[in-house]
This record gives structure tokens, sequence and C-alpha cells, in this order.
């Protein structure tokens, strides 16, 4: 935290390569403010010496609050909609590169765009030769699990759990950390269930506005497999397991 001017500001600092990943923050936080989203406004962001740094407005948060309302935001934010799945720029998932290339095809993105650099990351990574067959033969199957589906471009947060969404004092609902593209809104909600899950107002209030189309239990758990295995490939550990059982879930229904 800095202050000045008798204003507190938040300062995020990191190694000088992660320039490009605060500028992808920020250009996030910017879209989802345009959105009405209550977020922490950027401020400014640079470089000194050797470490890269973004100043944001500060925000006294805490970590409940008024779900409801962070449901009904959620489905303002998702009634924003592109002309195409992806985004103006390339971005982060975390620290992992995540690919916005424009594309008409829903599926044709998450396939493109999602699944495969997360299964290129994997043969990097050394994850393990069944995990990596299965997950082409799931790249195989998205046309199929995802046929008849067509959701709109809708405007997504992309990296929605738990401790990417916060509360003022006032119970308000705040997010950050955003991941933001164009593509399928129920990429958001799988994403709110992959980690504890948020609590049933959240879901409730955004169902009152934009109820799920049929068959989203099912493609939550595609959606969900991108985030397995981003987690998969940064952390190791039981991720990679997750993942694979995860895909042939996802086999035995294609």
């Amino acid at each position: 935290m800095l202050g000045g001017g008798g204003r507190r500001y938040f300062a995020k600092i990191n190694e000088r390569a992660q320039l490009d990943n605060f500028a992808a923050e920020a250009d996030g936080l910017a879209a989802l403010a345009g959105a009405g989203a209550r977020v922490p406004s950027p401020l400014c962001r640079g470089e000194e010496g050797s470490e890269a740094f973004l100043v944001l407005e500060y925000l006294e948060m805490r970590g409940s609050g008024d779900y409801a309302a962070l449901g009904r935001a959620l489905a303002h934010v998702h009634s924003i909609h592109g002309e195409f799945f992806g985004w103006r720029r390339d971005n982060y998932i975390g620290r992992t590169p995540q690919l916005n290339r424009r594309s008409a095809s829903w599926s044709d993105f998450w396939r493109d765009s999602r699944l495969l650099p997360q299964l290129d990351l994997a043969r990097k990574s050394g994850l393990g030769a069944g995990l990596l067959e299965k997950g082409e033969k799931l790249a195989e199957a998205v046309p199929r699990l995802l046929s008849g589906h067509s959701p709109a471009a809708s405007l997504l947060h992309g990296d929605l759990w738990g401790g990417n969404a916060g509360f003022l004092a006032s119970g308000a609902p705040v997010l950050f950390d955003p991941a933001v593209y164009w593509g399928d809104r129920e990429t958001d909600l799988a994403m709110t269930e992959l980690f504890g899950g948020f609590p049933q107002d959240f879901y409730s209030a955004y169902a009152e506005i934009a109820p799920l189309d049929r068959g989203y239990a099912a493609r939550k758990t595609l959606y969900n497999v991108y985030h397995v295995l981003n987690h998969a490939n940064l952390f190791g550990g039981g991720y990679a397991p997750q993942a694979e059982r995860m895909i042939d879930q996802l086999l035995a229904q294609a």
C-alpha cells in the first residue's frame, strides 16, 4: 500500500518481465469497469530498474458480503456482447499466456485457444503420455461436446474464483485480477464452482437475470479442464490426475 496527497494506493510489484502481464490486467480491469462492474481502478504502470509495477485504486475489502449483488453484477457484465470470440489482445491466466485469437466459432476458439495450448504446455512439462493422449482425443471431441450450443460472445472475467472477488464494507461486490475475453458466459460460472463454489445466493440471483442454458452441467466440466490443466502446468501436484479424471468423464460423454 502507498500513500500520498491524502490518498492511499495499492501497488503491485513484480520482476520486469511481468510488465506485459500488468498491462493486460489494467486492460481487463478497464473493460470490466466499462461494463459497470466495481473494480480497483488502474492508475498507472511502468518499470523501474529490474522491477515492473502497477498502481491501483486502494479499496478496503473483506472476503464476504452481498453475494446476490455479485451474481447480478456478473450477469450484467455477461450481457455485454462482442462480435467475435477472443479479445483485442492476448493476456494471461495467472502467469500463463492466454491466447485470444479472434474466431467466429466458439468450439474452435475453445479448442484452439484454450485446450490445445494447455496440452502443449503439459507436453513440455512432461505431465504424462496418458494425459496427453486423452487430451488429444478430447480436442477432437470438442465440436461434438459443444454441438447445438451457440452462446453469445459475452464479456467474461475469465478467472473468476473466490480469490478474485471481494466486497466493500457496505457489502458491495468488487471484481479484480481478470483474464478477460469474449466467450461463453458459462465458463465464468463453471470456474466459480471449481474451488469450493460461491454461496447459493450468488447463483440464484444470477439465474433470475440470466438463466443458464440446458446442458450447462455437462459443459462446465469441459470448461474447467482448462483451469485444472493450467494449475497442473503451474503447480503440478494432484492437478494432473484431476484433469485426467475430468477428461475421462468427458470422453465417456462424447
